[in-house]
């Protein structure tokens, strides 16, 4: 049977580290390996994660300092033993129990080297209610150029092609998973799939949905583009205006969700 290792990063995050867990523990796919590295949190986080360790449930647990989330993930990637690694962090919840389960079924069944797919950013304090509709569309490696990239909490990648075009750059402390994406998907010759489903509801609020980080976003996207031997400026722009049907999108939902209260 296929393996699959989840990593969640965490730190400072006892209020909804225990409902990524769980929604963990929830899926229906049997061979999941559950990884949590925690950069020595200073809140409850660890008291939770605990119990969920004591129980069993959780194959690996770590805490302690870290320079950020991209060395704590790569950290669960080097520790890593399944087929398929995907990442789910600790604000954010699977979209429902077959998550995994249909995730497996495309890699085995079309000898993918990486799946992704869609998700909804949520209110933090009504996950009911959606802030951004991300449906990711179809892998093609010319839109990369102009700044499109799947939606990153929903990609899964085969471990030995990980272990093959390389983890995180930790240089980056916003900009990584970005370019992570750029290098797997433009200058690399992978099979990508696509599976048009929900895999995550992530809560606004984040390291790069913050508003107070825009500037540093902006600084760090262009940086990392440029690495790539891209502009720069232009497909910073291009990727943010892959964004705008979201909104749009979300503002419908939420004028259906009023309606409905």
């Amino acid at each position: 049977m296929t393996k699959v290792s989840i990593i969640t990063s965490c730190f400072n995050r006892d209020a909804t580290i225990g409902q990524t867990i769980e929604s963990v523990l929830a899926q229906d796919y049997p061979d999941i390996e559950y990884i949590v590295i925690d950069g020595a949190s200073s809140d409850c986080s660890m008291d939770v994660i605990g119990r969920y360790r004591d129980d069993g449930a959780l194959a690996k647990v770590v805490s302690e300092p870290d320079d950020g989330m991209y060395e704590a993930i790569n950290k669960g990637i080097r520790l890593a033993t399944g087929d398929i690694v995907g990442l789910l962090h600790s604000d954010d919840f699977f979209f429902n129990s077959h998550v995994i389960s249909d995730i497996v079924d495309i890699f085995n069944s079309t000898g993918a080297d990486l799946v992704y797919g869609n998700g909804l950013y949520v209110d933090a304090a009504d996950t009911e209610r959606v802030v951004r509709n991300w449906v990711s569309g179809r892998y093609r490696r010319w839109k990369v150029r102009l700044g499109w990239l799947p939606l990153h909490p929903t990609v899964y990648i085969r471990r030995d092609v990980l272990e093959r075009c390389g983890l995180y750059d930790e240089s980056y402390k916003i900009a990584s998973d970005s370019d992570f994406l750029v290098r797997y998907l433009y200058e690399n010759d992978l099979h990508v799939e696509y599976l048009n489903k929900y895999f995550v509801k992530m809560r606004m609020g984040g390291l790069s949905t913050g508003g107070a980080s825009r500037g540093r976003v902006w600084a760090e996207d262009v940086r990392m583009y440029k690495s790539h031997g891209f502009f720069g400026v232009p497909e910073k722009l291009m990727k943010m205006g892959w964004k705008v049907p979201q909104f749009i999108d979300a503002k419908i939902r939420k004028r259906f969700h009023d309606d409905r209260r």
